[in-house]
């Protein structure tokens, strides 16, 4: 759904409330995490370090836990979504002249000693259809990456008709993602 202005707080709690329980448009859950290939949709996986040892990654898992991710890059987040598996996460992201507005569900929690993050899949409300990965990992040598990966493919006759434009703008959403990390926990 497009809007000229920015949502509210309130009018992203009532979208997720009202839309969270739809069906996914994305069938193969968990292929984010599992690295399954999936054919006819874009893949991404970036990556990038952002220091060594238990602090570093204590504080990179609680910045993703919060979406610090996605509200770094930008995008707000429905106040109190919360990294479960089945809680709906409502979002709007900026485009160059309005908002548009997207459902997720959270599809999988993953929380090991070296590994933490979540992947959820899109909802109807979103211009795509796919799911993605946001993860915190702690090498043997202890270095500490936050690492996307995700299975897109436009869903929405004005994303498929924007073509290339609209994969730059995801492009650079994943790159304001890896930076909005890599400075939270700098």
């Amino acid at each position: 759904m497009l809007r000229l202005n920015r949502p509210t707080p309130e009018d992203l709690r009532e979208v997720a409330r009202r839309r969270g329980g739809e069906e996914p448009t994305f069938a193969r859950l968990g292929a984010s995490l599992l690295g399954e290939a999936v054919d006819g949709y874009v893949h991404d996986d970036a990556s990038v370090v952002l220091g060594h040892g238990d602090a570093t990654f204590d504080a990179a898992r609680t910045v993703v836990r919060r979406f610090g991710a996605q509200r770094g890059a930008g995008i707000q987040v429905a106040d109190g979504a919360e990294v479960r598996p089945g809680a709906a996460v409502a979002m709007a992201a900026p485009l160059p002249l309005g908002w548009i507005l997207a459902v997720c569900r959270v599809v999988e929690v993953v929380d090991e000693p070296d590994r933490y993050g979540f992947s959820y899949v899109t909802l109807p409300l979103h211009p795509e259809e796919g799911e993605e990965a946001f993860l915190v990992e702690r090498g043997a040598a202890g270095e500490v990456r936050f690492r996307v990966v995700a299975w897109s493919r436009a869903r929405w006759w004005p994303a498929r008709l924007a073509g290339p434009v609209a994969r730059r703008l995801q492009v650079r959403a994943l790159r304001r993602y890896l930076t909005a990390v890599q400075e939270a926990v700098a």
